[in-house]
């Protein structure tokens, strides 16, 4: 269905059908797509990650009471009743509820997972406290969709002393590429559009960060940790934050985007567990995120960009993200300083 379908408005669709199930916690009327639950259980690294650590480390979940935030279709739950979990609350929002709980019939885990449909806000579980929290709650750019507050509502809510999150960290870094061909054509085809100026929807292209697939000969310098967050002991304010960055360039070329990807780990696991979504991992649904910069920066090997990259949830929609960065080279071939907002939504 995809083929007719220009490569940038594909991506946009998936976004925004993945966007439906993950919202699951927030919204109730959206429906399911069979599409993006097909997309998300079929990304190996994501779902076979969390196998293996719940597989691998059942002493984490045999015998303990699992809360599942935003089940989804209950893989997780099943992977936990699996291993042995004495019981497992998957509480899910969407319509994927009524699925789940004919999934959990269908391999016979009725007795051990009982899924409630509803926000976890909103809720009441039938136990005063859980052992374990397990949630695949990662968003684009890490925290696009706002889910992880639902996540620290449900620990502050529900967890026991001690108890475990999975996972319990989670890292942004930031990059830089050389990306003039598809910066042409997403961002400068604008300007001239069958020979008229249409240059105001740039200024709109700009502004919204792109989700796609970044290729490892791309990039020009070394990554830069900018935010770790520990969810088992972290506060809703601090998934605002201000980072300052250093980008150093490892060759001579251009860059024209800036790319944020994360790592999520399981520290807890008897050998440390996870994985990453950068562009030299394997490939995930989750891609990179890409950050087209106004100036094409003309860099020299050694040198550097230096800024800051600030986070906040949006004012009118808090699932959205804003994303202010400043950036500033001083090279031997280029001087630049800017200030650029952007929205990802």
């Amino acid at each position: 269905m995809w083929r007719k379908t220009p490569p940038c408005a594909r991506r946009r669709i998936q976004r925004l059908l993945l966007g439906m199930i993950r919202l699951a916690p927030i919204i109730t009327s959206i429906p399911t797509h069979t599409l993006v639950i097909e997309e998300m259980l079929k990304d190996v690294v994501r779902t076979k990650t969390y196998q293996n650590v719940i597989y691998k480390n059942s002493f984490l979940i045999k015998d303990k009471v699992v809360l599942d935030v935003g089940a989804g279709t209950g893989i997780l739950s099943l992977f936990c009743a699996k291993a042995g979990a004495k019981h497992v609350y998957a509480v899910e929002c969407s319509t994927m509820a009524n699925m789940a709980q004919e999934i959990v019939k269908l391999n016979g885990f009725s007795d051990v997972i009982t899924v409630l449909k509803g926000k976890i806000e909103e809720i009441e579980l039938p136990v005063p406290h859980v052992d374990v929290i397990i949630s695949e709650w990662m968003g684009y750019f890490l925290v696009y969709e706002n889910m992880l507050n639902t996540v620290l509502y449900a620990r502050d809510k529900w967890l026991v002393p001690d108890g475990l999150v999975l996972p319990d960290k989670a890292s942004l870094y930031l990059t830089a590429i050389e990306d003039a061909d598809y910066k042409e054509e997403k961002i400068e085809f604008w300007n001239n559009v069958y020979g008229f100026d249409m240059s105001c929807i740039r200024k709109q292209s700009i502004a919204e960060p792109l989700v796609d697939t970044v290729e490892q000969k791309q990039i020009v310098t070394n990554s830069q940790l900018l935010k770790t967050m520990d969810i088992s002991k972290m506060g809703e304010v601090d998934t605002s934050f201000t980072a300052p960055f250093k980008l150093v360039a490892e060759r001579d070329d251009y860059i024209h985007a800036l790319v944020a990807y994360f790592d999520v780990s399981f520290t807890k696991c008897h050998k440390l567990m996870g994985f990453s979504t950068g562009p030299k991992s394997r490939a995930t649904h989750w891609k990179q995120t890409v950050l087209y910069l106004e100036d094409v920066l003309s860099i020299c090997q050694g040198e550097a960009v230096h800024g800051t990259m600030t986070v906040t949830p949006n004012k009118k929609n808090p699932r959205d993200v804003d994303i202010t960065l400043k950036y500033s080279i001083n090279g031997r071939h280029c001087q630049a300083s800017r200030t650029q907002h952007y929205l990802m939504r």
